[in-house]
């Protein structure tokens, strides 16, 4: 493992920092996101550098540049509890979710009212479908009983009376 000069990890640290900025403030490659990788590959550093290695006897030693990446973790969080989302695609991303959310909402409501208008569809045609079987026995009846007389129909002359 080669070590990097003093003067090459200060101009390293430097380029996390402008890339850092960048990603922060929204300027996310579109082959990239809000994330260590794209902060790496921004600033030309493996990402390697941004996680702990271990010393030969096992021991655990923070990485060359993992103060960055804590710091650059720290600020994103901070964004979001702030509610602002620098990455154009994540901030996409969550407009859909609540679109989706707010369209499932919807179809639950279009749905409970289709069933309640079919239920409320079925009740009327069983009710005109008892009125007419009732009408039909009436109809039966009257034309049965000798009791019942028919009257005769007046013939309408279209004029009801005087209209003054």
């Amino acid at each position: 493992m080669t070590r990097i000069s003093a003067e090459t990890r200060a101009r390293n640290e430097q380029a996390i920092r402008a890339a850092t900025e960048r990603l922060l403030s929204g300027d996310v490659p579109p082959d990239g996101s809000t994330d260590l990788k794209t902060l790496a590959r921004m600033a030309g550093v493996p990402r390697t550098g941004f996680y702990p290695k271990k010393n030969r006897d096992g021991t655990p030693r923070p990485g060359p540049y993992q103060h960055l990446a804590e710091e650059f973790d720290r600020r994103l969080e901070t964004l979001h509890q702030a509610g602002a989302i620098p990455d154009p695609k994540a901030a996409q991303i969550e407009r859909l979710k609540e679109a989706n959310t707010a369209l499932k909402k919807r179809l639950e409501l279009r749905e409970a009212e289709l069933a309640e208008l079919q239920e409320f569809k079925q009740l009327a045609l069983s009710r005109i479908t008892a009125q007419h079987l009732e009408i039909e026995r009436l109809r039966e009846q009257t034309t049965a009983s000798p009791k019942v007389t028919t009257l005769p129909r007046r013939e309408s002359t279209g004029v009801m009376g005087s209209c003054s």
